[in-house]
């Protein structure tokens, strides 16, 4: 399985969380954006660590919803 991580730019507070865990796959700047892909783990924790939820996980083969 392969996800993707998408970014609700209004939900977004900027708090970089996301940054800290997988700097690879998010950028911060005024809100976070992705920048790339990583181990699938690597994306849960970020989603997971985002004090707002505005990261959503998908994944790539369906199209649904992991996260949250």
């Amino acid at each position: 399985m392969s996800y993707l991580p998408r970014i609700d730019e209004g939900a977004c507070i900027a708090q970089g969380d996301c940054v800290d865990v997988a700097p690879q796959v998010f950028q911060l700047d005024d809100r976070a954006s992705v920048i790339g892909t990583g181990p699938d783990e690597l994306l849960l924790q970020a989603a997971e660590n985002c004090p707002v939820e505005a990261i959503t996980i998908l994944d790539a083969d369906t199209g649904e919803q992991v996260y949250p």
